[in-house]
């Protein structure tokens, strides 16, 4: 088997991983996300897609939802004593 074939392969195993793991995103989505960077989409090569797509997941895959409403609040409440925070914080450098 040739390294092209290994590299389409691997595409191809990339791509029922998304679906696996994001099923509410279409493959359209999927591509059209990764392939915006590239103007010329004709030339690029299986591995050059392979590492798109790679990274593309590395990306999804970090990004943590947060859907704990309780967090998400507790967030906004601590933005918005920030100010007090940091005053705390010079007053304890004194």
């Amino acid at each position: 088997m040739s390294r092209k074939a290994n590299y389409y392969n691997q595409v191809l195993h990339l791509l029922q991983d998304l679906h696996s793991s994001y099923p509410t995103y279409n493959m359209g989505r999927h591509l059209s996300t990764v392939l915006d960077d590239y103007g010329n989409i004709w030339g690029i090569t299986d591995k050059e897609l392979t590492f798109a797509l790679e990274k593309y997941k590395a990306k999804l895959d970090m990004d943590v939802p947060h859907t704990d409403e309780e967090e998400i609040d507790d967030i906004i409440r601590q933005g918005m004593d920030l100010d007090n925070i940091l005053k705390e914080e010079d007053a304890a450098d004194y």
